[in-house]
């Protein structure tokens, strides 16, 4: 069975930057092992919003054949308690309820968005920043997951500032993603070992 991953993200119609996004996501997967046994990588679909995203997999969920198989990968916006699986989680957020036949092991979070993945590795801010960039201004918080989004994103905003590219979301954001260690993000990011972890079964 061949994966089929919707991902919120993407752009909104702009054709250099859906390359950007697909590209970005195939070499951060490829990076986690996921050409795996058959050789063959997930295919991604840019999802653009997170309301598009959770229809485009709805559609597929609705349309599936036994040769695919879709996974819904949006940000959790918000802490996700320990006691709630991803679909109970977004239905509290979002009002979505679980598609009929979608599997609890099609849906996942990135806890609390993508940008905290990246600042799982920040060997590869370094690298990719230079020496303008204010490590000190990224705390070293023991549980990335429990970090509030918009904490995230303002010290990634204060740690770049300075920088000849500071972060943004778009072609900085994809282009830090391809370059980042799954293994650093697996490791501070339980949620994001859940995804990896389903993804090298298939």
């Amino acid at each position: 069975m061949s994966p089929v991953v919707y991902i919120e993200g993407g752009g909104n119609g702009d054709q250099r930057l859906e390359r950007l996004f697909r590209r970005s996501w195939a070499r951060f997967f490829e990076a986690a092992g996921l050409a795996g046994r058959m050789g063959r990588m997930p295919r991604i679909v840019r999802g653009g919003s997170r309301n598009r995203t959770f229809g485009l997999f709805a559609r597929a969920i609705a349309d599936r054949t036994e040769e695919r198989l879709p996974v819904l990968v949006v940000d959790s916006e918000t802490t996700v308690a320990a006691e709630s699986s991803a679909w109970r989680h977004l239905n509290a957020r979002d009002g979505w309820d679980q598609p009929h036949g979608a599997r609890n092991d099609q849906v996942f979070l990135m806890v609390q968005l993508m940008e905290t993945w990246l600042v799982a590795d920040r060997n590869t801010l370094r690298a990719y920043f230079g020496v303008s960039f204010r490590e000190k201004a990224l705390p070293q918080w023991p549980a990335l997951e429990d970090v509030a989004k918009r904490d995230i994103l303002d010290a990634l905003e204060r740690a770049t500032a300075r920088c000849a590219k500071p972060y943004s979301k778009g072609c900085v954001s994809f282009e830090l993603l391809a370059r980042t260690d799954p293994a650093r993000v697996e490791n501070a990011c339980p949620h994001a070992k859940k995804l990896l972890d389903r993804l090298r079964t298939l």
